[in-house]
């Protein structure tokens, strides 16, 4: 079975070998076959094929039956990705409590050490997960300067903005007049928020102290444009970027609270 270049390398990111893909691929064409039969069909040797067949049914794949000779046969391809998510997702939480209990002590323990006062953060990955530091950190106020262009990072956000409204932060979010009234009336149930036309910069406030400006986009390593920002905690530089967020936030459209 002939699958296009990008579906090949989107399972191969996921972890799978060139050999399980061929294998997968053709009992997903065939339908049931025994282990003699897909080394045929998909080219993998048979010396290998058992080998293949075994780690595609442990990633979830594809499952075998009882009979003899034993037959494979394939899950379907989003039973599969899904078990492959979960896996993923507990294995990260797995290894995120030991990282965080472990070495956190040490980060903080060195926070005595000299370190630059203004970071800079490059892609939209990095960025997202530093705002969600600064948010989750955050005890009494937090202020949201959201353009357009960084609605992607609003979303994924949602969840932990309502964690932190629960603990009683105050939340005040400034859009553009461009972002989506989905996103719109999600923030609005947890935050105040107000609309601006012409919003080209953003970023994230907290306390007073944290704060992460989106400056703009730049040519990454990959040859792919990037978003860019710098983070920091330094109170005069927080303090200026909340004295211009007020300044904003002053000639903007209020938007009721969403209930």
């Amino acid at each position: 079975m002939s699958i296009s270049d990008r579906s090949r390398k989107a399972m191969e990111d996921l972890g799978l070998t060139g050999y399980e893909i061929r294998v997968y691929t053709s009992i997903l064409e065939a339908g049931a076959m025994t282990a003699a039969d897909i080394s045929k069909k998909s080219g993998v040797p048979y010396s290998k094929i058992y080998e293949v067949l075994n780690s595609l049914e442990e990633k979830g794949w594809l499952e075998s039956d009882s009979s003899r000779p034993q037959k494979f046969f394939p899950q379907s391809p989003s039973t599969a990705l899904e078990a492959m998510r979960m896996r993923s997702e507990n294995s990260f939480r797995e290894s995120q409590s030991t990282i965080v209990s472990e070495l956190m002590p040490i980060y903080t323990k060195s926070g005595i050490k000299e370190k630059p006062e203004i970071w800079v953060v490059r892609g939209i990955y990095n960025i997202a997960a530093k705002v969600n530091d600064i948010v989750q950190s955050c005890q009494h106020e937090l202020l949201v300067a959201l353009p357009s262009v960084a609605e992607e990072i609003a979303k994924p956000m949602q969840p932990i903005l309502r964690t932190v409204h629960e603990k009683g932060v105050k939340i005040t979010v400034l859009a553009s007049e461009q972002t989506g009234s989905d996103t719109v009336k999600a923030l609005s149930r947890v935050a105040e928020v107000k609309l601006k036309n012409s919003m080209f910069g953003g970023g994230v406030i907290a306390d007073g102290k944290h704060v992460l400006i989106l400056l703009g986009e730049s040519m990454g390593e990959n040859g792919m444009i990037d978003p860019i920002a710098i983070w920091a905690d330094h109170a005069a530089l927080a303090g200026f970027a909340t004295d211009y967020f007020r300044y904003l936030w002053a000639d903007a459209k209020a938007q009721k609270k969403d209930r």
